[in-house]
């Protein structure tokens, strides 16, 4: 095929389109509904959680201090995704820009890291809650929270920028589809015509190093957690400490659990629409479901957020 222009001139004339998830205007209707809602329960889900952590002094602590992050996050990756799904739906033009595809791109990449580097900081948490309760304050101090979650953001948008910046280099050819409903990094390369080995090179370097640190963090908590709670002698002390996991471990199976999904789409040859459906679960149902998972398996979190709604509605 042949280009349809020269790399250096694409920004903004060069466009993609977007997989159109029905062509029935009244499933488009349906879906429309859906996925506002979805995107409403999302903001308001784990704003809440932002602000119930924030104003409630029993949750000053370095779990609920990584679990409001956790919150952001979720709200960033949907609000790079949904809105424009929802315009594009409500417009009936699936067209992006090469400028908004590439930014989509690095937003959605950027954040998916964040987010799992905040799951990494918190099963680091649990470990040092549970194996080292004495030195607990002692490690998990303010100082080194913060310190966590700025450089959580440095490699996250490190990493965006360079693997979005490398894209600059490719030039694209006639055949613009993509077969999800936002701009993905790997998607929009399958699209180029020029020759992508150090654009693939760069995405697996960086998904070992990168995405690989945070689950070696995880397991390697996970491993030295369930040691430790073995040898405690009662039952009860077993159950007590291992609860406080349970949360952490149900949002940790649901994003990476989606994300195998993701893999497993691209690497085998599918349909587009199953494709859309990993990528939705990816990229969609975890950022929903995390405020609900912690706010009905905790019980501090739900007085909190009790407290924040009786407070909210005094004031109305």
């Amino acid at each position: 095929m042949v280009s349809n222009m020269e790399p250096g001139n694409q920004t903004g004339t060069y466009y993609f389109f977007l997989i159109e998830l029905t062509n029935d205007p009244t499933m488009k209707l349906l879906i429309f509904g859906l996925f506002l809602f979805i995107y409403l329960v999302t903001i308001l889900g784990n704003l809440l959680i932002i602000i119930a952590v924030s104003s409630d002094s029993h949750l000053q602590t370095p779990m609920y201090f990584f679990l409001s992050k956790l919150s952001f996050a979720d709200i960033c990756l949907s609000t790079a995704t949904i809105p424009n799904m929802l315009k594009n739906i409500h417009t009936q033009d699936q067209s992006i820009s090469y400028t908004g595809c590439l930014t989509q791109a690095c937003f959605v990449l950027n954040f998916a890291l964040v987010e799992s580097c905040v799951l990494a900081a918190m099963a680091y948490d649990r470990y040092a809650a549970i194996c080292h309760p004495l030195n607990y304050t002692v490690i998990m101090n303010p100082h080194f929270c913060d310190l966590l979650i700025l450089l959580s953001l440095v490699i996250s948008i490190v990493n965006s920028l360079l693997q979005c910046l490398m894209i600059l280099r490719l030039s694209f050819c006639i055949n613009n589809k993509l077969p999800l409903f936002f701009c993905e990094l790997a998607q929009v390369i399958k699209l180029a015509c020029s020759d992508t080995l150090i654009n693939y090179i760069l995405i697996y370097l960086a998904t070992f190093i990168f995405g690989g640190i945070p689950i070696f963090g995880i397991i390697f908590s996970y491993t030295r957690i369930v040691s430790s709670i073995l040898k405690i002698s009662s039952l009860r002390g077993k159950y007590k400490a291992f609860s406080t996991c349970g949360s952490h471990l149900s949002v940790v199976s649901l994003f990476y659990g989606a994300g195998v999904g993701v893999y497993i789409s691209s690497s085998i040859t599918v349909s587009p629409q199953i494709t859309t459906v990993s990528y939705m679960m990816y990229t969609v149902l975890p950022q929903m479901l995390n405020p609900f998972i912690y706010s009905l398996r905790n019980k501090d979190m739900k007085e909190a957020l009790r407290k924040l709604i009786a407070k909210v509605s005094s004031l109305l």
